[in-house]
């Protein structure tokens, strides 16, 4: 009995002292190796990129999951701690897609193919040659203007506009082929056949993007033989035909809950997910090839679960958190955008959410951490001033909107901050690899996130400014790119490239990482957002110089986009 006694009193105080442990603070050494350990792990060849739906996304979710599990919070998906969503992941041609004029067949892919936006179905009957299908009432132009007998005809438009290949015409408003279909459709039109009779101008994509919305009717282009016979010849009879399989697949977010049984949620997220072998959104120029990802974003997965590790053994009870891990945003904000239509606690309840891509390449020589979105709330306004450690220096943006996580919150009018260590050379390339993580600066990184936390947790259910949006009507929109990764950190006049892709424009002008690009053709640039006007200014195929400053001297190199 005795014995018994005392193993039973050395147990409880094994126990004891565990639990004491486990309250101690982390060392900014534990984060690091912590952050490397999950880093190295998701980042691993053996992950294969995490692009979404596939094995290397389990993987990569089963891993996350130990972790939550670990640090014992509760699992909030629609599957423990999984909430599944389905996606379409790629689409193909079926057997029946077809074009037949006046009974001669003609061939797939040599002769003709469908467009990305095409619905799918068979029409047959004659043909209603409508130039460039434009009705055009503000500019006193209407393709349409006295055509008669249009219901259930098969069009033939020209791609092109009466501009030709002038980017600053009258018509380039009606250059979108789709808008362009969607007026057909109110015409009459049974199915649409684009021709390209204008050699400046730029046929659509034979690729197919499974993303797009379709219209109701089948879309083809027609090229070859094909395209000239039905500018040229009398047609009698016309079938078209679009057949377009999209390929299903499901990804996985993971979501995690400490509840505080406090009135209101702070919720922290990070991407997982990357680009697999390399999907169109690689910058990679050679084969196949594994895309790690290390800092896009296996370093803002490792923060977030850091963070995790920090705030479950805080004293912050005055907010409940909820952990998110997305997946699909490589993809367009897949997973993230599934949660805010599908939530799985009230999303009235949530003060605000942190967001963290590509957090782990902190420049040594400024130490600049960026900052999206802190005009989202006027809370950030003087709580950003206060935040940063280790000599990190703080540059924000105001909108809401970029191309992260964040911006599926904020359009349901919650506080996003989007915390990111900017762009560089390995960006969306197998070269993104574990070794090239500057890890003290990651854990500085942490650390701010952390006393922004401190500073909201107590705070309520902080107040939601809406931004002047980068996708709103004034924002500048553009068909060509330079090839270079901006450096977001920087604050100087004119836009410094941190890095140029090869084979793009810039890299075949001569442009290198660091320099300051002042000038695009007559243009000034004096900021990104003049930069992104500029590039509107251009198409495909065109010639202008830019301006660059490359140390003290100035250079002008001719461009081709």
């Amino acid at each position: 009995m005795i014995l018994k006694t005392k193993k039973f009193l050395l147990l409880t105080l094994f126990l004891l002292a565990c639990s004491t442990v486990s309250k101690v603070p982390l060392t900014d050494e534990q984060i690091k190796a912590d952050l490397k350990q999950h880093i190295s792990t998701l980042a691993s060849d053996k992950f294969e990129g995490r692009e979404t739906g596939t094995k290397g996304e389990e993987l990569s979710y089963d891993y996350i999951i130990s972790r939550f599990k670990k640090l014992k919070l509760a699992p909030k998906g629609e599957d423990g701690f999984l909430q599944p969503f389905t996606f379409i992941a790629s689409a193909d041609v079926g057997s029946s897609t077809q074009l037949y004029v006046n009974s001669k067949s003609y061939r797939l892919n040599d002769e003709f193919y469908p467009l990305s936006f095409s619905g799918n179905g068979i029409a047959t009957g004659f043909i209603s040659k409508v130039g460039y299908g434009i009705s055009a009432p503000d500019l006193k132009f209407d393709d349409y203007a006295g055509k008669v007998n249009l219901s259930k005809r098969i069009f033939v438009i020209e791609v092109g506009t009466p501009d030709g290949n002038n980017p600053h015409g009258k018509f380039s408003a009606y250059e979108d082929l789709k808008s362009r279909a969607e007026t057909a459709i109110s015409k009459g039109a049974s199915g649409i056949i684009f021709i390209n009779s204008d050699t400046t101008v730029d046929s659509p994509s034979e690729k197919i993007n499974p993303k797009l919305s379709t219209v109701k009717i089948p879309v083809v282009f027609a090229k070859g033989d094909a395209a000239k016979f039905l500018k040229n010849e009398i047609v009698t009879n016309c079938t078209v035909g679009v057949e377009i399989i999209r390929n299903e697949r499901t990804g996985h977010n993971v979501i995690a809950f400490l509840d505080n049984h406090a009135p209101t949620t702070i919720v922290i997220g990070a991407h997982y997910d990357h680009l697999g072998y390399g999907d169109e959104n690689s910058l990679y120029a050679g084969g196949k090839a594994i895309h790690n990802g290390a800092d896009d974003n296996a370093s803002g997965s490792a923060a977030l679960l850091e963070l995790a590790a920090l705030i479950k053994q805080s004293s912050y009870k005055k907010s409940n958190f909820l952990f998110m891990s997305f997946s699909g945003e490589e993809k367009g904000l897949l997973g993230s955008n599934y949660f805010v239509k599908h939530p799985t606690i009230d999303l009235k309840t949530v003060s605000c959410m942190l967001n963290m891509d590509m957090v782990g390449r902190l420049k040594t020589d400024d130490k600049t951490l960026i900052i999206n979105g802190a005009g989202t709330s006027p809370h950030w306004k003087t709580l950003l001033d206060s935040v940063a450690v280790d000599g990190i220096k703080i540059k924000t943006s105001e909108s809401g909107v970029g191309p992260s996580d964040q911006t599926s919150f904020y359009l349901q009018d919650i506080p996003s901050l989007h915390f990111f260590t900017g762009t560089h050379s390995d960006y969306h390339k197998p070269s993104d690899d574990e070794d090239k993580i500057n890890y003290e600066g990651e854990v500085s990184v942490v650390r701010t996130i952390m006393n922004v936390v401190a500073r909201v947790q107590d705070s309520g259910k902080l107040a939601f400014t809406k931004t002047v949006d980068s996708n709103s009507d004034d924002a500048p929109r553009f068909k060509v790119t330079l090839g270079i990764m901006p450096d977001y950190a920087y604050d100087g006049e004119g836009v410094r490239a941190d890095g140029v892709s090869e084979g793009r424009p810039a890299f075949k002008a001569g442009l290198k990482a660091g320099d300051v690009i002042v000038e695009l053709g007559e243009y000034k640039i004096a900021d990104m957002m003049a930069y992104m006007k500029a590039l509107g200014k251009f198409k495909k195929g065109e010639s202008t110089t830019v301006k660059i400053k490359r140390g003290a001297e100035m250079l002008e190199l001719p461009v081709t986009f």
